[in-house]
């Protein structure tokens, strides 16, 4: 199982955030079936660890003069294992396009790193929620090859789902398979059986150490991408273990 803690634009401080790490790292040392990755704020990774792998919240494609921005090549620099793209908020909030995930994902898995790729919608109709998925899917894997998509893991994150969406309503665990079992299909399509079956697809939307463990005894699930539980150490640690 992958259980990756996105902090998001948390902890205050970088005290806060030493100590949410140190307390998650001595809370699951000894949990051995699941991989627990950390995605705090930039500004804070290079403080972090050691006891638990590195992930970023996002990247830009490419170093140079890019005022503001972070490479793969600098994350990775610096310890960084994996690297979130086209998280819902970034789509939704700073618009970024199927085309800048695309160019992302391209310079991510360029440098080694393992991009986590989320796809979703805000559409409850599964039919119009799957359509636009599925858009996603292939646009953000179109400059993708065989040899490259070994590293990629993918989020079915439902937006809809997401505790900080307005009138969000938790996604049953069958509801998280049918997501899960429909990008699987896609992959298989885009990269053939073999790699479709390897790649690993979590879930994410509203996860806690309440349902944890229903979203990842589903059939095709990977595990789980944790956003507002992933800030209390007791909770998410709870989830390693139940996951």
């Amino acid at each position: 199982m992958l259980i990756v803690a996105n902090w998001k634009c948390n902890p205050k401080s970088l005290t806060e955030a030493k100590k949410l790490f140190d307390s998650v790292a001595k809370g699951v040392k000894n949990i051995k079936k699941a991989e627990v990755v950390i995605c705090p704020p930039f500004l804070y990774i290079a403080s972090l660890g050691p006891g638990l792998k590195l992930g970023a919240q996002d990247c830009f494609c490419c170093g140079g003069p890019f005022t503001g921005e972070i490479s793969p090549l600098m994350l990775k620099s610096i310890g960084v294992k994996y690297v979130m793209i086209g998280h819902s908020e970034r789509r939704e909030i700073l618009k970024e396009t199927d085309e800048i995930v695309s160019r992302k994902l391209k310079a991510v898995l360029g440098t080694g790193l393992k991009p986590i790729l989320c796809v979703g919608s805000k559409s409850k109709n599964q039919k119009q929620e799957f359509k636009e998925i599925k858009k996603q899917l292939e646009r953000a894997l179109s400059e993708i090859n065989k040899n490259e998509v070994k590293n990629l893991v993918v989020v079915y994150e439902p937006v809809w789902a997401i505790s900080t969406t307005k009138g969000g309503k938790v996604a049953t665990p069958k509801q998280a398979e049918q997501g899960a079992a429909f990008i699987r299909n896609n992959l298989f399509k885009l990269f053939g059986k073999n790699i479709a079956q390897k790649l690993r697809i979590l879930y994410g939307g509203s996860v806690n150490s309440r349902n944890i463990k229903e979203f990842v005894a589903v059939d095709g699930i990977n595990g789980a991408l944790i956003g507002a539980a992933s800030l209390n150490a007791k909770d998410f640690i709870k989830s390693v273990r139940k996951s």
